[in-house]
């Protein structure tokens, strides 16, 4: 079982470096206490009484994706001290390296989503669907988290340094969160716009988290679907990070 003790030591990692998890978080908690105090007056005239609890699953979608991200920063720094290439000359299979940071970044999200659920309770946020909801989010949040950081991990290998890479993250973090129904209901979205949003597959996680935060009910086909959805996305991105890791011990 090397995954574990590859997973511990990229804990100890993090813990060393929290900065990654407070600059990771801080820009969703102010979207979240601020944006939702501010955008919240205008929503309610669109029938959104509480939109701090709208926008909370699309925020937690941003939070992962700034969580994992942060993942392909500890490859850059890893690489700089030299501990990069030692784990990968070490008798451990390709899988178990990727897995282990993947692990961590899920790890790491689940607590920064923790920190937006808790700060959402002082907004009146609550889960409709209860404990069986509360089990589904988790499920939900837990397979984002891995494709997410499966997808960075592979982008981390294939680009040379830190600054290119927080570039090439924040080109395809924003659009995939302003084109998708984090801030707003796609209800009355017409033309190409609308193809592109329904396109997104964060669109989709986002309204059935949404859904399970609000609603309380949601129908079993379109969970099915999204789960699929998630599990697929995973598994390439997992393929193309243990591509791009082969890739790198035969320079």
């Amino acid at each position: 079982m090397s995954v574990l003790p590859l997973l511990w030591r990229n804990m100890k990692w993090r813990y060393h470096n929290a900065f990654t998890i407070v600059m990771t978080i801080l820009q969703p908690m102010l979207w979240l206490v601020l944006y939702s105090a501010v955008a919240g007056q205008t929503m309610k005239g669109a029938g959104i009484s509480n939109y701090t609890a709208f926008i909370l699953p699309g925020l937690v979608v941003l939070v992962s994706f700034s969580a994992c991200s942060s993942g392909g920063i500890m490859n850059y720094l890893m690489k700089a001290e030299g501990s990069f290439y030692r784990i990968l000359i070490a008798p451990v299979s390709r899988t178990s390296i990727i897995t282990a940071q993947i692990l961590e970044a899920v790890c790491c999200t689940f607590l920064e989503v923790s920190i937006l659920f808790g700060a959402g309770l002082f907004f009146s946020v609550r889960i409709a669907s209860g404990f069986v909801g509360m089990l589904l989010i988790v499920l939900i949040v837990f397979l984002t988290a891995f494709f997410m950081s499966g997808l960075t991990y592979a982008i981390s290998l294939r680009l040379p340094n830190e600054v290119i890479y927080e570039t090439v993250m924040n080109a395809v973090v924003l659009p995939a969160f302003f084109l998708s129904t984090a801030l707003f209901p796609a209800d009355t979205l017409t033309g190409p716009l609308k193809t592109i949003v329904n396109l997104n597959p964060l669109t989709h996680v986002i309204n059935i988290l949404r859904t399970l935060l609000l609603q309380g009910e949601v129908h079993s086909h379109n969970l099915l679907w999204v789960i699929c959805l998630l599990v697929v996305l995973s598994a390439i991105s997992f393929c193309a990070a243990l591509r791009g890791l082969k890739k790198e011990m035969s320079l």
